[in-house]
């Protein structure tokens, strides 16, 4: 069964990132939902996708107080998709400035994760190989996933399986039948990002792929029923 998943909640109809987009994304049925995570200057953990503000300000040189409270916090968007799963992904990527070494937001996610329990409905993706790797270091029982833009050939497969990761993640110009089968036999699931053509979703779940991120649940949805 291929699993819709909600591209930063149902971002098509709703602000990205939002608690009224993770409700949304549920009552459009969404099976989970995908959000990005950031760490600001003192510690909070907050929803939000880009590197800095609207008007130039980076995150991480902020405080929580400095930013708009319809950006939630971690725990304010886990509340929100209740009854589903969720992809937390941690923005930290080495090309940034916000680039962080000491990983500090990764013990933080996991901290979230393991007060809450039922690890299974969580899944924690990074960019950032090294991330990602401490994610599964510091906590072997939550699920990880290796977001990449390019497989480069199904060598990204061989790199997340050997590393311990549970699934991979590839952008979807880049994923063709053979790449799905390579996910599969090394033991991973390959969700990929992001799709709202129902064409192409017809294909890739035709092809066996795990899940399908999109800005649109509901047409994912009903293209998926048939």
């Amino acid at each position: 069964m291929t699993l819709v998943i909600a591209h930063r909640g149902a971002s098509a109809a709703f602000p990205e990132n939002t608690v009224v987009a993770f409700e949304a994304a549920r009552d459009l049925g969404a099976d989970w939902v995908e959000l990005d995570v950031r760490r600001t200057a003192d510690g909070a953990l907050v929803i939000l996708h880009d590197e800095a503000l609207a008007d130039g300000r980076p995150v991480h040189l902020l405080e929580r107080s400095d930013i708009d409270p319809a950006a939630p916090s971690l725990a304010e968007a886990l509340d929100a998709c209740a009854g589903m799963g969720v992809n937390i992904e941690i923005k930290n990527i080495p090309l940034e400035e916000a680039y962080d070494p000491s990983m500090a937001v990764v013990a933080d996610v996991i901290a979230e994760i393991r007060r809450r329990g039922d690890v299974e409905r969580y899944l924690v993706s990074c960019f950032d190989l090294a991330t990602v790797d401490a994610v599964h270091e510091q906590a072997p029982e939550i699920p990880t996933a290796f977001l990449v833009l390019d497989p480069q050939g199904g060598e990204a497969v061989d790199v997340a399986a050997a590393h311990g990761h549970r699934a991979i993640h590839p952008w979807v110009p880049m994923v063709d039948e053979a790449l799905v089968e390579r996910a599969h036999a090394a033991g991973l699931a390959l969700n990929t990002w992001t799709i709202d053509d129902p064409g192409r979703i017809i294909e890739l779940a035709a092809w066996g792929v795990d899940g399908v991120v999109t800005n649109a649940p509901d047409v994912a949805r009903a293209v998926l029923a048939g």
